[in-house]
């Protein structure tokens, strides 16, 4: 008989260490894969719960990071020339490092990858790839990176870019699964955001056009109500200047006639050519104009800087058609996003807002015209009838009764008294002429007559003369000196073309009711010790012939500026 134990079945010998750690692994990734799909499930309703879109965005970076356990995380936001990143958020970066790095990127290298291949793309060593260009200075080292798109309705909005996945550990399929999936949960989240953002943009529209409806109604001035129009547009469009510019009288220019907001004292009386202008080629086609940064637009006239700090710009037009009546520049800061089809549309329909009210303003302007016309009409006519008449018999009265008066001394007075009634009608009768009397010929003003001499200096300058004008210098400066200020400014237009060879120059004229000051300034080489002066002696006689001053300086460094003031009395 066999032993008992031949009669066993024989189990495979496993080591129960062995089968109770292969257990506890399974048990392990079961419990990570459940904590991993609890947290993208609290990440996808994390993203969901906010309607604004910059705070949206950075939930979803900082969803990311968390999810594939990544040290640093981005979320680049795609231009609308869909070829570089209009927004760049960080997480994981300081203040301090971002400071130092500099500028943030455009979409070139790895992240130009995927803007041009929208999929997502796993990097074990990202300067291994031929698309790398390297870091710039002071940026931290990164290795291994995962990107995916973020689709919004079918367009791509932009790329999440994880680097640095912690403990050494490389980018896994899991990884990217659980990123494409935030990825589509972030692309609804984005698209609820902006709607959300664009209901509230037009409600703020509707808001402020009611707002303007009221001030027109109530019979608010035009200044009123385009201030109020330029600084509601301001706001909601979310731009650091507003810029109102009008057209003058058959001089091909604008007129900058408010400005509000970062730089506009550098805009305010600014005169600008419609041919080649930014606001200009709004004014011409009638239509929007948009720039993605007006600092270094072609189109912004020659002149001292206007736009330090400022960035992307729209030039809208006041009115449809012909009856265009101006051009509303808004100017966001630098580095904001460029002004959208969407953001134009409503700018539009607020700016007929502003035409509404310039019409307006002309009609009333032109009505109380008419009643003063009718009423100095009807004053000439009065003095006529009545008045001229009546001193006319009282004359002939007064003669025929001389004749009867025997007293010489007596005789001389009632003739001289004729005389004076003589004097009298002359003087009446040139009073209704004065009254009847229509304004002069247009483009006599002394603005026109500026903006002429200015426009006559630029082909022997060789650019164009940046021209500023404030204050009512139609009304307010006597005929005699603004000849003196016509004379004065062609003479140092002349000087700066002759001598100071001159890439720029700038004339301001302003009044404040109590004097007016003509400057001229240019950065060309200054007035040489030995050169001539009998132009600036000329320039200062006419100043001190009207009780006032000229003043010349030029540093060291080179450039001119010419100060031409005098005192002027209110009409």
């Amino acid at each position: 008989m066999g032993s008992p134990e031949g009669g066993r079945v024989r189990l495979p010998q496993l080591k129960l260490d062995d089968l109770l750690e292969e257990l506890q692994a399974r048990l392990e990734a079961a419990r990570g894969t459940q904590n991993r799909v609890h947290s993208l499930l609290e990440a996808v309703l994390s993203v969901g719960r906010d309607l604004d879109l910059g705070q949206v965005l950075r939930g979803i970076a900082e969803a990311a990071a968390v999810l594939v356990d990544a040290e640093y995380a981005a979320l680049g936001v795609i231009g609308p020339d869909g070829k570089r990143l209009s927004e760049f958020l960080t997480v994981g970066v300081s203040d301090e490092q971002i400071a130092a790095i500099g500028p943030y990127p455009e979409g070139h290298g790895i992240l130009g990858e995927l803007i041009r291949r929208p999929e997502p793309l796993k990097l074990s060593k990202i300067s291994e790839h031929p698309a790398s260009y390297g870091f710039p200075a002071h940026h931290p080292p990164m290795n291994t990176f995962l990107g995916v798109p973020i689709r919004v309705r079918d367009q791509v909005f932009g790329n999440l870019y994880l680097t640095e996945k912690r403990a050494g550990a490389q980018f896994d399929d899991e990884d990217e699964s659980v990123l494409s999936t935030l990825a589509v949960a972030a692309g609804v989240a984005i698209d609820n955001a902006r709607l959300y953002e664009e209901s509230q943009r037009r409600e703020r529209w509707v808001r402020a056009s009611g707002e303007i409806t009221r001030s027109l109604l109530s019979g608010s001035p035009r200044s009123e109500v385009l201030s109020l129009v330029a600084e509601r547009a301001r706001e909601i469009a979310g731009a650091a200047l507003a810029v109102v510019a009008v057209p003058m009288e058959d001089m091909g220019t604008l007129t900058v006639e408010l400005a509000i907001g970062q730089e506009a004292e550098a805009h305010r009386g600014l005169v600008l050519p419609v041919e080649g202008s930014l606001v200009g080629a709004a004014f011409s086609a009638a239509s929007p104009v948009t720039s993605p940064d007006a600092s270094q637009d072609e189109r912004v006239s020659a002149g001292p800087q206007r736009f330090a700090g400022l960035g992307p710009a729209v030039a809208v037009p006041i009115g449809t058609g012909d009856g265009v009546r101006g051009v509303v520049l808004l100017v966001r800061q630098a580095g904001q996003t460029v002004f959208s089809e969407k953001e134009t549309e409503p700018l539009q329909g607020f700016a007929g807002q502003a035409a509404v009210a310039m019409e307006l303003a002309d009609r009333r302007s032109d009505a109380e015209q008419m009643a003063l016309l009718e009423d100095r009409d009807r004053i000439a006519r009065d003095l006529h009838d009545l008045a001229i008449q009546r001193l006319f018999a009282t004359g002939m009265t007064l003669q025929s009764a001389g004749r009867f008066i025997e007293h010489p001394q007596a005789s001389e007075r009632v003739q001289r008294a004729v005389e004076d009634l003589d004097d009298t009608i002359k003087i009446i009768r040139s009073t209704i002429f004065g009254l009847r009397a229509r304004e002069g010929a247009a483009g006599q003003t002394l603005r026109a007559r500026v903006v002429r001499v200015v426009g006559e200096a630029a082909p022997v300058l060789g650019f164009a003369p940046s021209l500023r004008m404030e204050g009512l210098l139609d009304t307010q400066v006597p005929g005699e000196t603004a000849e003196n200020v016509v004379a004065v400014l062609s003479e140092s237009l002349t000087n700066v073309a002759r001598h100071a060879r001159a890439e720029r120059a700038e004339v301001v004229l302003e009044t404040d009711g109590r004097e007016v000051r003509l400057t001229v300034s240019d950065n060309g080489v200054g007035i040489p010790p030995e050169g001539r002066r009998s132009g600036l002696r000329n320039m200062a006689e006419r100043a001190q012939q009207l009780g006032g001053e000229l003043e010349l300086t030029s540093p060291p460094g080179g450039g001119t500026t010419l100060v031409w003031r005098v005192p002027v009395e209110a009409e």
